[in-house]
């Protein structure tokens, strides 16, 4: 113990070893959450069309199990920039607390080494794999089990590999025009691989160039269904429900007469079959049956979600919603402010290029000139950016059909909307940075992009995104929806003077039968 070598050693593994937990715990969480996330909107295995046997259920869960291990990678990689962010946060605030010493610049850089690890893992061998392995079917000849389809799956995959490795080096070759690089072919891990992420890596960012600006048009659709509907004042509701309800009513009638026809055919049908051969089709009667009963669960459904929609406040009615639209608007605008800064910056020369690996360094400085909660701030822009991307996503023509549905979506569609998360997710971090969303540089290998240190393409980068995102949100932002929040903050105020003015009448009420009481009483 007295040995200063030994006492660093051990130091060194101890600290190893607890990064190696944190970590473990972190991804068990994760996986957990993914596991329950996916639960939610896989297809039953009994409706699978895959699932045919024991063996193609056991093709079915490890497939699920590769989707939920990509699931929960994509979901570190964006808290990554958050979890950095408050950490160098914490530690600005709190620099000597014994409590936060295992939350150091080592931790941050093993989270970011292992994330982009597992997010080339899970992009180039575990996904190809899982789809390879559902449709695989084994060798011909061969004897059928479950090895027999991974050593088809494993073998489409190496092939799939050489190409994809071949036409990336091929790539390498041309541009940077090195004979030596033209004439062997070595360091594929260290060199090529990271290449090729550097690929992916820009195909996404260019994918999040466009479903960003689409899905922050698109969030105040999405936040207006999942609040209150402009629309959906008192009045319509209830013009809604006595619609329906009128509906049900004649859906019932209709029931009832098909049901007493479908007697008295069936009677009549017996008796004919007594009597001689039967001539008396009822399909077309069933069918209908079915079909008005199928519309008649519908309208109950619809008379549901009016009925639990009616019950909402006046206040959350016609505040929450302009609030939210409000809330919605301001980040949008900041993170716009932001970019245009960042661009100004960047033509000035002040600003220094998101290219270049380096070591996490925490607790130096705050990441924003406004301290906390500027970081706060930027930790906001991120997540919300992350889910405008998604939304605008699904958004997009031809790519809606890859949303996924609760309860209703195949193995096949699974994997597709895995490796969609991934390629936004791990974009996210070089998004922000190029953007200027956060002055926390990019660990590892995620800024060792060559691209990144193209000036003209982070410039044009800049400025298409502020255009886009402006033009979006102008066309979004209408006239209508700003006369909606008008009104609705207008009803509301009023509602709020009316309310006062009737208790200040009822106390002056009270006050005068007091009086007169006192009066008569005398």
């Amino acid at each position: 113990m007295d040995d200063p070598e030994v006492t660093l050693q051990e130091q060194m593994f101890h600290n190893a070893v607890r990064e190696l937990i944190i970590s473990l715990l972190l991804f068990i969480s994760l996986y957990v959450l993914s596991y329950v996330t996916l639960c939610q909107f896989r297809r039953r295995a009994d409706n699978e069309d895959m699932y045919a046997g024991e063996e193609d259920a056991a093709v079915y869960r490890i497939s699920l199990w590769l989707c939920t291990g990509t699931l929960s990678v994509s979901v570190g990689a964006v808290l990554l920039l958050p979890i950095s962010i408050i950490s160098n946060e914490v530690l600005l605030l709190y620099p000597d607390s014994y409590y936060i010493k295992w939350l150091n610049s080592s931790l941050i850089q093993g989270l970011w080494n292992h994330v982009f690890f597992f997010s080339n893992l899970a992009l180039f061998i575990l996904m190809p794999f899982a789809y390879f392995f559902t449709e695989a079917e084994g060798f011909s000849g061969s004897r059928k089990g479950l090895m027999s389809r991974v050593k088809e799956a494993s073998l489409v995959l190496f092939l799939l590999g050489i190409l994809v490795l071949g036409l990336a080096y091929v790539a390498s070759a041309m541009i940077s025009g090195d004979e030596k690089t033209k004439q062997t072919l070595s360091d594929v891990w260290h060199e090529h691989l990271p290449y090729l992420y550097s690929c992916i890596s820009f195909i996404g960012v260019l994918v999040l160039l466009m479903c960003t600006p689409v899905g922050v048009a698109r969030m105040f659709t999405v936040m207006g269904q999942l609040i209150v509907k402009p629309q959906a004042s008192c009045l319509s509701i209830e013009e809604e429900l006595n619609t329906l309800r009128l509906d049900e009513e004649n859906l019932l009638r209709k029931i009832t007469y098909r049901n007493g026809k479908m007697q008295f055919l069936c009677f009549i049908f017996v008796y004919v079959c007594l009597s001689g051969p039967c001539q008396i089709s009822n399909g077309h009667g069933h069918a209908s049956i079915e079909s008005l009963m199928e519309t008649l669960e519908d309208k109950r459904k619809a008379i549901q979600k009016l009925e639990s929609r009616q019950h909402i406040s006046f206040w959350r009615r016609n505040l929450c919603y302009p609030l939210v639209m409000l809330l919605l608007l301001a980040i949008t605008v900041f993170s716009i402010l932001i970019v245009l800064q960042n661009t100004f910056l960047l033509l000035v020369g002040t600003k220094a290029l998101p290219k270049g690996a380096s070591d996490a360094v925490l607790g130096i400085s705050s990441l924003s000139s406004f301290g906390s909660i500027g970081a706060a701030l930027q930790i906001v822009v991120i997540l919300y950016l992350m889910v405008a991307s998604v939304v605008g996503f699904y958004s997009l023509p031809y790519l809606h059909n890859l949303q996924p549905k609760r309860v209703d979506t195949s193995m096949v569609k699974i994997i597709m909307n895995c490796v969609v998360i991934l390629l936004l997710s791990s974009a996210l971090p070089i998004l922000s940075k190029t953007l200027g969303i956060t002055n926390f540089d990019l660990v590892g290998n995620f800024g060792s992009m060559d691209w990144l240190g193209n000036f003209y393409i982070i410039l044009l980068y800049n400025i298409l995104f502020a255009v886009s995102t402006a033009l979006c949100l102008f066309t979004k932002f209408t006239g209508t929806v700003r006369r909606e929040i008008y009104d609705r903050l207008k009803a509301a105020f009023q509602q709020g003077k009316k309310s006062s003015q009737l208790s200040h009448g009822h106390s002056f009420n009270n006050l005068t039968n007091g009086k007169m009481e006192n009066m008569k009483e005398e």
